[in-house]
């Protein structure tokens, strides 16, 4: 079997899934388990920390780790990095068999610090038989000296190992998320996947094929495409899901919308309520130009402006802004769920001068959004309400990314294709 621990909602399951195999996962968050079922994977809830070890020797090919990052991530306190030399202990007495977790534990500032230890727990049980064959880990970057030290440990017992930090952006997810990976293996060289993308794209050389240049957030999305539906006309909604259609019966049309002169364009084409600011902040926000003009224009008539919408990560003063026309920057959500916003500007400095209309109120991502930006199907059964969904998505492992991951491990071929990224 392949052996995932802290499986969440499914980043590395749904990879191993388009690679034809499938894992075993140990999740203790109830709703991250009810979306896994709901897409057929493989779980037992439980506590990876208490859970033993023996049911897996003797039948384990490879293991997969992604430990919570709370504790570390630069949207916590990072408690975790105080924590670290407990760690690196807890670490250090696993890897020889000594179990000190309970006297560790009582020391830690945050005390999800110390399930970063787990796996060498795991790996030790499974090295007595010879197993696993690989090992793929993932966390935040500042957990790359712990990947160090494990590296150590498994090149002791016999095993070929890389880590480093690699960025989503360059295999092609629409997002500059950068991860520390270790990965390892018995039976070939490891070694990071060749990058399929780039910043800039770069065509064939000398030294190898080109690469693509990285893809946006309109291409994931969908948005811009000559084949979209006619847009229909959305409400607010609730925290962190964005806006809802109108219920039955109530739906506006694109007609009226235009011509009560109340809605304009959102990013997707659907129409939005403007902001009804004055014409002294309209020229303000349009004066910054923090957008690219070659951004995606959204589906307008000849009578609506056109804008240039970006997506910022939070409300905060330094919440990283990306244009449609850019990857999107790392998804994080859990309290900042509702601060993940569409924002849009006048696509030229000049527009307010030439009449253009107020700027429109920013728009909260939906939840498919996010998963689309993600790389997951847009119709990955997520469970839960939109907190407990958001939540689950910024924590997943990108699929697509993992993919990448994987199949040389599996000696697959790996086809981007077979991870839509629109719909």
């Amino acid at each position: 079997m392949i052996l995932d621990l802290f499986a969440g909602p499914g980043g590395w399951s749904q990879a191993l899934h388009v690679l034809g195999v499938r894992d075993i996962g140990l999740e203790w968050d109830p709703w991250a388990c009810k979306t896994r079922s709901a897409a057929g994977q493989l779980t037992i809830r439980t506590d990876v920390a208490m859970y033993p070890a023996w049911p897996f020797v003797g039948r384990t090919r490879g293991v997969i780790a992604s430990p919570p990052c709370q504790a570390w991530s630069m949207a916590g306190k990072r408690l975790g990095l105080l924590d670290q030399p407990l760690v690196h202990a807890a670490v250090e007495d696993l890897a020889a068999g000594r179990d000190t977790r309970e006297r560790l534990l009582a020391a830690c500032r945050d005390q999800r610090s110390l399930l970063a230890a787990e796996p060498m727990r795991y790996l030790y049980a499974l090295n007595a038989v010879g197993e696993p064959d690989w090992v793929a880990m993932e966390e935040v970057p500042d957990v790359l000296p712990l990947w160090k030290q494990y590296a150590a440990v498994l090149r002791g017992w016999g095993f070929s190992v890389w880590y480093g930090i690699l960025n989503a952006a360059d295999f092609g997810v629409p997002q500059t998320r950068r991860r520390a990976i270790l990965l390892a293996s018995r039976v070939r060289t490891a070694q990071p996947p060749p990058p399929t993308h780039a910043q800039l794209a770069e065509g064939e050389s000398l030294f190898g094929p080109g690469r693509d240049r990285w893809v946006s957030m309109a291409e994931a999305l969908g948005w811009g495409a000559t084949d979209r539906p006619v847009p229909t006309v959305c409400a607010g909604g609730g925290p962190g899901g964005g806006p809802e259609p109108f219920p039955s019966g109530s739906r506006k049309t694109l007609s009226d919308a235009r011509a009560r002169g109340t809605w304009l364009p959102r990013p997707d084409g659907v129409l939005a309520q403007p902001r009804r600011d004055d014409a002294e902040r309209a020229a303000r926000r349009g004066a910054r130009g923090k957008c690219a003009a070659d951004a995606p224009a959204p589906t307008s008539t000849a009578e609506s402006p056109r804008w240039s919408w970006s997506l910022r990560s939070n409300n905060q003063a330094n919440g990283t802004v990306r244009s449609l026309s850019e990857p999107a920057g790392t998804l994080f959500f859990g309290h900042r769920a509702n601060e993940c916003t569409w924002v849009a500007e006048p696509a030229f400095p000049q527009a307010v001068e030439a009449g253009v209309p107020t700027v429109p109120e920013p728009i909260r991502i939906t939840a498919r959004e996010a998963g689309l930006l993600q790389t997951f199907p847009a119709d990955y059964p997520w469970a839960g309400n939109k907190g407990q969904v958001f939540r689950q998505i910024g924590d997943a492992v990108p699929p697509l990314l993992a993919g990448h991951l994987l199949a040389p491990h599996l000696g697959t071929a790996l086809n981007p294709d077979d991870f839509t990224l629109a719909a």
